[in-house]
């Protein structure tokens, strides 16, 4: 089989008797197969899918793994070419497969692509979690084309083009399963969010194309596992942040960039203490507190990221502070932000 689309699942048997026969009928052919990996779901998903999907090949775990763990172990099962990373909660289109796989295949440089994604809720609008290809910023901070933090445009057409890109969205993910596993795909410490940045940013560090592909389109819900306001989410967000700079940022600029982090956190905490969001500061304080414990465990990956590093500074991150142009000069658009980016 070339083509692997992965759904990882727990507990979402709603999601996947909603979305499961739209992948299946778009997806399956004799070069490509749906495959369901569940994360020791509690609820009765498994046996909804035996009886419902029997043609789905099943893979199943004993206990959550978390969005990276589990990947990684499902990937690591199936033999192809080519494994798409799906969220249980992704509406896709006809056509938006062989659209991915045949630029891959023509396009031998490239390590991996993602469609444009839109919002399922809000269709005429980009989705959160993606939109149309994600950048960085010098401090960790990530953004989309098509989405600046909370400020989420209306698709007109806008980014319709082609383009490299700094990351790919984990919401649905096509990459080189031998790339994936060279690069020690997904770090499980992560457990969930910011993990498919950091998997992006070792590619791009050793000189390998990420791409958005907007012709093939799909459409996200987003927020199934944690909401953006959950302070969980607000946790992993800033705690998987931090460690993916300490694994990736060169030596010479790693005590700077992190002093200035630390400052932005700072500000983050007491912009959610003044609206009254006290979990949320709280979470952002833990995931500071947590991130100083764990990196004296991170610092042989750091090592090994560093010996393997070809591309110190890749030139689809921001050499800024996305929020300075956001909240101080009013920049609320890609175009805007990124006029010395693709220029």
């Amino acid at each position: 089989m070339k083509t692997a689309v992965i759904i990882l699942n727990w507990n979402g048997k709603k999601l996947l008797e909603t979305f499961l026969p739209i992948v299946i009928s778009h997806s399956i052919s004799e070069n490509s197969t749906v495959i369901v990996a569940d994360n020791g779901s509690t609820d009765d998903s498994v046996s909804f899918l035996k009886q419902n999907f029997p043609q789905v090949p099943l893979i199943l775990f004993e206990k959550n793994y978390g969005f990276a763990e589990g990947y990684n172990k499902a990937i690591e099962q199936v033999d192809c070419e080519y494994v798409v990373l799906l969220n249980s909660d992704v509406k896709t289109t006809d056509g938006w497969l062989s659209i991915l796989i045949n630029h891959l295949d023509s396009h031998p440089e490239t390590a991996c692509v993602q469609p444009k994604i839109k919002s399922y809720n809000n269709p005429e609008r980009f989705e959160y979690a993606g939109a149309a290809g994600g950048f960085i910023d010098k401090y960790g901070y990530p953004f989309c084309r098509g989405r600046l933090l909370n400020h989420v445009e209306i698709d007109n057409g806008q980014y319709d083009e082609t383009i490299p890109v700094f990351w790919a969205t984990g919401a649905c993910l096509c990459i080189r399963r031998n790339v994936y596993l060279d690069a020690g795909g997904l770090d499980k410490g992560f457990f969930a969010h910011m993990e498919e940045i950091d998997l992006c940013w070792r590619l791009n560090s050793r000189g390998l194309r990420i791409e958005c592909i907007p012709t093939s389109e799909v459409y996200h819900i987003g927020g199934a596992s944690l909401n953006k306001e959950n302070p969980q989410k607000t946790y992993l967000n800033f705690r998987n942040n931090l460690l993916m700079l300490y694994k990736n940022v060169p030596q010479n600029q790693l005590k700077k960039t992190m002093f200035v982090r630390n400052l932005l956190d700072l500000l983050a905490m007491i912009h959610f203490a003044l609206f009254g969001k006290w979990k949320n500061a709280l979470a952002v304080l833990r995931a500071v507190r947590d991130f100083r414990k764990m990196k004296i465990d991170y610092l042989t990956l750091r090592n090994q990221n560093l010996s393997k590093t070809t591309v110190l500074k890749s030139p689809y991150q921001l050499d800024g502070s996305f929020l300075w142009h956001f909240y101080i000069k009013g920049e609320k658009t890609y175009k805007e932000i990124t006029k010395t980016i693709h220029k």
